[in-house]
């Protein structure tokens, strides 16, 4: 018996190398775009976490001059936007330093039936201009010493 062999014919496979290293450099493109992209919220966060920070150091220190001045808490009081008196004066300027065009407000409420006083101080500061603003609210109480 005579085996006979058949040859099959091989089909050419030009250009598959050049095919999958356009895949790859595609693949890569991508990848470094989300890397990117990754980057870009990152340091949109890291620029919102300093401002609120900022905005906490600056809500202490306000805190600690009116423990410190508690005969005359009304006159830190302010309105968002509002002008701040002579009580605020110095402790605003240096805060829209540190945070520029920051929205601040001041609330001083007593507390009914205590000796307790609530401070409600506001923050707020837009990192680029036409975006939301952000902010930031500390609530404390300031108790008279007895």
């Amino acid at each position: 018996m005579i085996a006979h062999r058949f040859r099959i014919p091989r089909r050419r496979q030009a250009g598959i190398a050049l095919l999958e290293a356009l895949v790859a450099v595609v693949l890569l493109g991508v990848g470094l775009l989300g890397i990117v992209g990754l980057q870009a919220r990152s340091y949109s966060a890291l620029a919102d976490t300093s401002m609120r920070a900022e905005a906490t150091m600056a809500a202490d220190k306000l805190l600690g001059a009116m423990a410190a001045d508690q005969a005359n808490l009304g006159s830190y009081a302010m309105t968002m936007r509002g002008t701040p008196g002579s009580s605020l004066g110095p402790w605003y300027e240096e805060t829209r330093r540190q945070i520029p065009n920051a929205g601040i407000g001041v609330e001083v409420a007593p507390v009914a039936g205590t000796t307790r006083t609530r401070v409600t101080i506001t923050i707020a500061w837009a990192r680029k201009a036409n975006t939301a603003a952000n902010q930031h609210v500390i609530t404390s109480y300031l108790a008279t010493a007895t």
